[in-house]
């Protein structure tokens, strides 16, 4: 199997490799033709030079040798010859003269224009780059000038240049490869290690985090993954101590439940007791059947995504609200008392506003004196609706407050066990609440009595 690092290597070499080949072409490319190029400017113009020491008539014996005694000094080899035949006896290579000078050379020639011909010669092993230019006379071949140049020399140098420029890039290859390798080995740590830790989380172990070395894509995804680890940690740590809370809450009206049914099925428990002992396991299997539904309500309300929100006149579902938890006021001789404003209309779920309500309802005749009231009022605040649920009952101390909406927590778990709360109420409340982009705050006063006000966004329209 491939690494990434390997991937990287992979690229880079081939990057340097393809950089190297389109270098060698390039520069043998430009080297060859812009010298080649170079060099027949060159020999035209210095061919020009000699030409203009011919001033007409027969090429002369004094002109030929005047011409070839610049071979003695100067860069080109050139000679003036009246028949181009004559070139063999010259030259020190063969000449085909229907190569060099055809009919289309010939009407070149006596247009004035320069002949170039570029070809391989084998006795030398190398290219030779020749010039022809004419001596014309009324219209009249006279003679020519031939310079020629060994291209050899230009290719040698040319692959002395390469090879030196070969070296030149081996060396900075090497070069570049040793702090590439340091670079991509600082580059990598970071990722070995993240790659270290996803393994390790996926054992279960969540307490795993990587250091944040850098501000780069690299940095920000380790920041990233320890945020995640971080989230998955408590949420790990949430689930077990979910969990843990649910074997306790159960664990207790299970004992109750098995305790007295087996001793009635025993006979240990006889007349007055035997009824008492009924009216318990009735009580604790009714507080197992409303703990096991709240759960199972919060599981629903966290992993549900919010329906579509629609218009709701908010006054009716308070009403429908009251009506259902209207008996369990009664048993505690407690008043409702609605202040509502019937313009209220608020975008919700139906079903899900109304068990807002009922929680809050439920929670405030529970922890309720006997013979009081319950305020529950609702009024328009802005682009909000404001609903209040006050009570006169036993309070939250201050320093409970801000836990109230935690899973299981209680104020008062001996009270409320003997009660039947779960402590799952207000998480419940202030889930939904969230839900419909709302808000939950809870006031109380030891002793006199809590107030939750919650506030939800009013249809568009209303004011």
């Amino acid at each position: 199997m491939r690494t990434f690092s390997s991937k990287i290597w992979a690229l880079i070499f081939a990057f340097i490799v393809i950089t190297i080949a389109f270098m060698y072409l390039l520069t043998d490319f430009l080297y060859e033709q812009l010298y080649v190029e170079d060099t027949e400017s060159s020999m035209i113009e210095y061919g020009e030079k000699l030409a203009t020491k011919y001033k007409g008539g027969p090429v002369t014996d004094e002109l030929v040798a005047e011409v070839e005694e610049h071979n003695s000094y100067g860069v080109f080899h050139v000679f003036a010859v009246r028949n181009p035949r004559e070139l063999s006896a010259c030259v020190p290579f063969d000449i085909e003269y229907e190569t060099l000078i055809g009919p289309e050379e010939r009407q070149q020639l006596l247009a004035g224009e320069a002949v170039i011909k570029i070809g391989y010669e084998e006795r030398f092993e190398r290219q030779i780059i020749s010039v022809i230019l004419p001596l014309t006379d009324e219209n009249r071949l006279e003679g020519i000038l031939y310079l020629y140049y060994p291209l050899a020399k230009i290719s040698e140098l040319a692959n002395e240049e390469v090879v030196l420029l070969i070296g030149v890039m081996v060396l900075f290859s090497i070069i570049v490869g040793y702090f590439v390798f340091k670079v991509l080995r600082r580059i990598m740590r970071p990722l070995h290690e993240l790659q270290q830790a996803v393994q390790q989380m996926s054992t279960g172990d969540y307490r795993v985090r990587v250091s944040v070395t850098s501000n780069d894509e690299i940095g920000q995804l380790s920041n990233a993954f320890n945020k995640m680890a971080q989230a998955i940690q408590q949420e790990d740590e949430e689930k077990k101590a979910f969990l843990a809370t649910v074997s306790h809450e159960l664990r207790t009206p299970i004992s109750y439940v098995k305790g007295y049914s087996e001793s009635i099925q025993n006979g240990f428990i006889e007349g007055e007791q035997k009824e008492e002992a009924i009216r318990l396991i009735a009580r604790e299997a009714n507080r197992m059947e409303r703990l096991t539904n709240e759960l199972m309500q919060l599981v629903h309300v966290e992993a549900e995504e919010m329906d579509e929100l629609y218009p709701i006149v908010l006054a009716e579902t308070l009403r429908d609200a009251i009506q259902l938890i209207h008996a369990k006021a009664n048993e505690k001789q407690i008043e409702i008392l609605l202040e509502v404003d019937e313009e209220l209309i608020v975008e919700a779920d139906e079903q899900k506003l109304k068990q807002i309500f009922i929680n809050l309802l439920e929670n405030a005749v529970r922890y309720s004196n006997n013979n009081t009231t319950i305020r529950l009022g609702a009024k328009a605040n802005g682009k909000m609706a404001v609903i209040t649920v006050a009570d006169k009952g036993i309070g939250i101390p201050q320093e409970d407050l801000p836990k109230i909406t935690e899973r299981f927590y209680r104020v008062n778990k001996a009270r409320s066990r003997a009660d039947g709360g779960s402590g799952l109420g207000l998480s419940i409340v202030d889930k939904l609440v969230k839900q419909h982009r709302g808000t939950l705050h809870i006031e109380s006063v030891l002793g006199k009595g809590t107030t939750v006000t919650i506030q939800l966004p009013l249809m568009e329209d209303e004011q």
